[in-house]
């Protein structure tokens, strides 16, 4: 009795609201029992409907201070566990459980999907930010570096990544191809970061007075929600489209392999290569914000003391004049190529295994030498170090043979190219290389380096009796050699060949050696460099073998300029093939049909391959199409090789870094095609047909000494 008279006087629940006041989130809602909260039942309400009508009122917590007859606010309730079964309501009691035909409970949820339900509610809330705002916004929209990418210049750089991808010259491996792909992205992410700058200058002002009218025309209200949508939109077919993009590209490089002779199988990371190229893209482009940024305070600094337009242009000037002078000095001179220098000096000191100073009297560096061992340098000392031996030559031609005479100049045998020239005429003197069959001058590379396989054919052919004379320029590795002082090679070969053809001009022409000039690379390039044109050089040497002239080579861009009509220009014809002629496969590409083709000499021979990057790399790649890829294409060219403006030019430059991955005769190797081309500039006495194949089987197996 005294808890029914309790339970008539207690207050109603939030007896001291108005009742004109809303319902609070707390409050139950009608129709449900006060043992729920926002209609999620408590734990008593899974109590068995046997318990749940006796249960007794709990007892107020201990320390509490709530006043009597009012009843406390809800507490947050967990949520239960899911269950199966029937409904709440209908739920049976344990003793029918306990009673059911299978004498067990009801099955509890699978474990796995719980877990898998579970997963989806807590990434639904995520997903569903993502999609109403797929972008990042910064704190403060002065921020530089702190920014989302434009979508803009983000679409142009993705552009520029899928252009990265189509085939080139050479085939190159996946790491080289994310570099390509970055560098090309952050230059696309330039042009469209511009473009966009441009259109908002150009446009901004009509859209502004024009803005009531465009919105009227446009199907809905613009809106933050058109952004998401252009954002999604990018993420679905950048994804999809890059995708395929590498894809297509692993096919393109295989046909590529095929084409130069190299086995099918490529290792081809795609993700390793989308992910190494937005490393380099987001690289150069926070680099380009940083100048940005540091531009910007200076423009604010000097607006303190000068007008704003002042400020800007000083601004802008300081910052180019940095960027440009300190990438090339810097970075450039002091950084790259003082790193590669101190180590090309070191190199140059030492010498390659198996290499040792020579005996014979004929070969420079010997103990009877005027040019000591140790001053030779590194290719110096290879070159010297492995000259041939009668016995060696006999064995391989089955005739009789002398020494060859191998005249090398070192860098520290002498302070300059003209005192190097006549050093090297001295030791030509000392060693009777003036009353030799032959006398070659060869043109140098980088550090000093004379191919063995443009100097062995001369001297089987010959039977050891020629002379082959040399001078290094530098010790750089070429490719530095190439950037940075290409002049000098052909300063230093220009020397020695006026001092070498001055002293040989004063023997009585009828006893006079052949004198022949080779060189591959940048020494081909110094041996066009020693002459005025191609006239010249006909009227001061006997002949001439060259490989791999690099594009800026005078006289082969004057021959390839004035070829005859109709002929491509990676295989020339210059005045049907009377005196200059090129050739890939020389045994088939010197061979000309025909008493109006005949071939007089002296005879020049141009060895170039379709596919080789340092025959045409130029700057122009980087805004003007090539000649070398109008039809029709070179044999070893895919016909999926296009030009793009700035892309080309960065796949040319790396396809140099490469091209002595390929085989011969595809990319930067020539292999033995010397052997075909001394028969055709300078055969021995009774040379034939069959000397050369024999000559050229032997070559091909034999390994190169350095």
């Amino acid at each position: 009795m005294g808890q029914a008279a309790d339970d008539r006087i207690a207050e109603p629940p939030h007896a001291d609201r108005n009742p004109a006041d809303p319902p609070t989130a707390s409050d139950p809602p009608s129709g449900t029992s006060s043992g729920t909260s926002s209609g999620i039942p408590s734990d008593t309400a899974d109590e068995p409907a046997s318990r749940a009508g006796t249960a007794e009122p709990s007892a107020p917590h201990r320390g509490s201070t709530r006043r009597p007859g009012r009843i406390p606010p809800p507490r947050t309730v967990r949520l239960p566990r899911p269950r199966v079964g029937p409904p709440r309501g209908l739920r049976p009691s344990d003793d029918e459980s306990t009673g059911s035909a299978d004498g067990g409970r009801l099955p509890e949820a699978d474990p796995p999907r719980q877990r898998g339900a579970l997963l989806l509610r807590t990434l639904r809330g995520p997903a569903l930010a993502f999609l109403r705002h797929p972008y990042w916004e910064p704190a403060d929209p002065a921020y530089v570096l702190r920014r989302w990418p434009g979508l803009t210049a983000l679409c142009c750089a993705t552009l520029f990544f899928w252009l990265s991808l189509t085939p080139s010259l050479v085939p190159r491996p996946w790491p080289l191809q994310g570099v390509i792909g970055g560098i090309t992205a952050a230059i696309g992410y330039a042009i469209g970061g511009l473009l966009e700058w441009l259109l908002r200058l150009a446009l901004g002002p009509l859209y502004r007075r024009h803005r009531s009218r465009l919105h009227r025309l446009l199907p809905g209200q613009p809106g933050p929600h058109w952004r998401a949508r252009a954002w999604l939109g990018y993420y679905l077919l950048s994804t999809g489209l890059t995708v395929a993009a590498l894809s297509l590209s692993a096919d393109a490089q295989r046909e590529l392999r095929r084409l130069q002779e190299m086995p099918a199988t490529l290792t081809w990371h795609s993700l390793m290569i989308a992910l190494l190229a937005m490393a380099i893209c987001g690289t150069l482009v926070a680099l380009g914000r940083a100048v940005r940024l540091g531009t910007r305070v200076l423009i604010r600094l000097l607006g303190r003391f000068v007008p704003r337009p002042l400020a800007i242009g000083v601004g802008l000037l300081v910052s180019a004049t940095v960027v440009v002078f300190g990438t090339r000095d810097v970075v450039f001179d002091r950084g790259i190529i003082d790193v590669a220098a101190r180590l090309a000096e070191k190199t140059d000191r030492s010498t390659k295994d198996g290499i040792v100073q020579p005996a014979a009297p004929q070969v420079s560096g010997s103990p009877g030498s005027l040019v000591r061992w140790d001053e030779l340098g590194y290719e110096g000392r290879n070159f010297t170090g492995s000259s041939l031996s009668p016995h060696r030559i006999s064995t391989v031609t089955g005739k009789p043979a002398v020494q060859p005479i191998r005249v090398y100049i070192g860098q520290e045998s002498a302070p300059t190219f003209e005192s190097r020239a006549e050093l090297a005429v001295r030791e030509l003197e000392r060693t009777g290389a003036f009353d030799r069959e032959v006398l070659a001058i060869a043109g140098t590379t980088g550090r000093g380096w004379v191919n063995s396989t443009d100097a062995e054919p001369l001297e089987y052919m010959h039977g050891g009796n020629t002379a082959i004379v040399a001078v290094q320029y530098s010790y750089l590795p070429s490719w530095a050699s190439f950037l940075v002082d290409k002049e000098q090679a052909g300063r230093a070969t220009r020397a020695l060949v006026e001092a070498v053809r001055a002293r040989w001009l004063r023997i009585p022409a009828q006893e006079r050696p052949r004198l022949v000039v080779f060189g591959e690379s940048l020494g081909a390039y110094g041996i066009e460099a020693s002459f005025d044109g191609p006239d010249d050089m006909l009227s001061k040497v006997d002949g001439a073998l060259l490989a791999g002239t690099p594009n800026f080579s005078p006289i082969r861009r004057e021959l390839t300029a004035h070829r005859d009509p109709g002929t491509p220009i990676w295989r020339p014809e210059y005045e049907q093939g009377r005196h200059f002629r090129f050739a890939q496969w020389p045994r088939k590409d010197l061979a000309r049909p025909g008493p109006e083709s005949e071939w007089q000499g002296p005879r020049v021979v141009y060895l170039q391959n379709a596919s080789d990057a340092i025959v045409w790399w130029s700057p122009d790649l980087a805004l003007e199409p090539p000649r070398w890829l109008r039809a029709p294409l070179g044999p070893d060219i895919t016909d999926e090789v296009t030009w793009f403006p700035l892309v080309t030019f960065w796949q040319t430059t790396v396809d140099m870094a490469v091209s002595y991955g390929v085989g011969a005769p595809h990319g930067h190797r020539y292999g033995n095609g010397s052997v075909e081309g001394w028969a055709a500039v300078a055969p021995a006495a009774g040379w034939t047909e069959q000397d050369t194949a024999q000559l050229r089987r032997f070559m091909d197996q034999r390994e190169a000494p350095y």
